[in-house]
């Protein structure tokens, strides 16, 4: 009796063990969506799938990612280079889009309708071979942020439009606040040895400059970029409107809390830093400017493109479903939640008329023409490394250890070298 109790309880357990295998098989997601950020951006993005569950009946699981980018990137690039299903959809630096574009990683999406994306954006990032391959969901740039309030105790009425400009307003501005603040400097920048130098550095070198494809290889040794590095260097050494640990320490918060606390005239920086500059505990609330950065003469000017593309796995057992939702992450009324729940810049330029919007931002009309204009990191399928290839040799004309030339250069080596060892894969 003892043995047919076992059997039938051993019985129970097994059909029990069978309904519960089976429950979670029927409540399995249709759809991984991968995504870090802040607590409250990933709060937002689970209202934002919840609502696309109640209007499709897709199931999606939302993967919390961590939210340092490097983290993010390096667990979507496990999940891609072993052809893993999941996650089907995830949010892409524009920085990784090329590579990961050319790797045969993204699923093909269909053209959005009625031009409601700035074409120039969708050109230099997210078509590749012909076929669009994601879509922008957060736009960002270089941007240049002033004191009014200096500006105009000296006479000056618009923020400077060349880097010259930018130097003469900033040594008298310099001068006559150093008489109450010692540790005032005129312009602070990202220049620590990470990806905000090469950043930083394109921007110098403004349209002239940066990186040239010449046939399959990259040319970094241009005249333009010579006397961009020249002028990096020259601002915390010569000039000395950048503060000594420019090179060193100044990454994007380094620069964004010295000028909020009333300790600059001017900063490179993206868009996130305009809403932390109004706030009520800012020492420049109410006092700060937006602008293009300048150029080495008028019009010259070439912010880095920044910002979030969403992108479909090629690997994603759900394809239709997952473009579905890729679609609807970019459709007008996700794109206005984004923007007036998170301040998030919109990938669709049909936004940058919103009166609700511009209600709460009004830095954004500036930034429409900001972004069209804005340039992408060069286009190649391993940027990362090219960067990492490129930002030893930066530092050390920073550093004062080589000459503007001679860092071009080392640079122009890496690169070659870099390009010599893939040619030979």
């Amino acid at each position: 009796m003892r043995i047919e109790a076992a059997s039938r309880i051993g019985r129970r357990c097994a059909g029990g063990l069978a309904f519960l295998v089976c429950c979670g098989c029927a409540k399995r997601p249709e759809l991984t969506f991968a995504a870090g950020g802040a607590p409250t951006e990933l709060a937002v993005w689970e209202q934002i799938t919840n609502a696309f569950e109640r209007e499709t009946g897709v199931r999606v699981a939302l993967q919390r990612m961590p939210a340092d980018s490097a983290q993010q990137r390096q667990a979507i690039l496990i999940a891609l280079k072993a052809r893993q299903p999941d996650p089907d959809v995830f949010l892409m630096d524009v920085a990784w889009v090329g590579t990961w574009a050319a790797s045969g990683w993204l699923e093909p999406l269909p053209s959005p309708a009625n031009n409601a994306f700035m074409p120039e954006v969708l050109q230099a990032t997210d078509v590749f071979n012909g076929r669009l391959l994601a879509l922008p969901v957060y736009l960002d740039a270089g941007l240049l942020y002033y004191r009014t309030d200096l500006l105009a105790r000296v006479g000056l009425k618009k923020p400077p439009q060349t880097w010259r400009e930018l130097e003469d307003s900033a040594v008298l501005i310099q001068h006559e606040v150093r008489q109450s603040d010692p540790t005032f400097y005129g312009f602070v920048w990202q220049g620590a040895q990470y990806e905000g130098l090469v950043v930083n550095f394109l921007e110098f070198a403004g349209a002239p400059g940066g990186f040239r494809a010449e046939g399959s290889t990259l040319n970094v040794k241009l005249p333009a970029n010579v006397q961009a590095l020249s002028l990096m260097r020259d601002c915390i050494w010569s000039l000395k409107i950048s503060p000594p640990n420019t090179y060193t320490e100044m990454r994007e918060e380094q620069t964004r809390s010295y000028f909020q606390d009333g300790h600059a005239l001017y900063e490179r920086n993206w868009s996130y830093a305009w809403t932390l500059h109004q706030n009520e505990d800012s020492k420049v609330r109410g006092k700060v400017g937006v602008a293009s950065l300048p150029g080495q003469a008028p019009g010259e000017s070439a912010a880095t493109l920044g910002g979030y593309h969403v992108g479909v796995s090629a690997f994603s057992d759900a394809p239709a479903n997952a473009r579905r939702f890729a679609l609807y992450i970019t459709s007008r009324e996700v794109q206005k939640i984004l923007a007036l729940k998170l301040g998030w810049n919109p990938g669709r330029r049909d936004l940058y008329d919103d009166a609700e919007i511009l209600s709460r931002a009004p830095h954004l009309a500036r930034l429409k023409e900001v972004f069209r204009t804005a340039r992408p990191r060069p286009p190649v399928p391993d940027y990362t490394i090219v960067s990492q290839q490129i930002q030893a040799p930066l530092s050390a004309v920073l550093s004062r250890r080589k000459s503007p030339e001679e860092g071009l250069r080392a640079a122009q080596a890496g690169i070659d070298r870099f390009e010599r060892r893939v040619a030979r894969e």
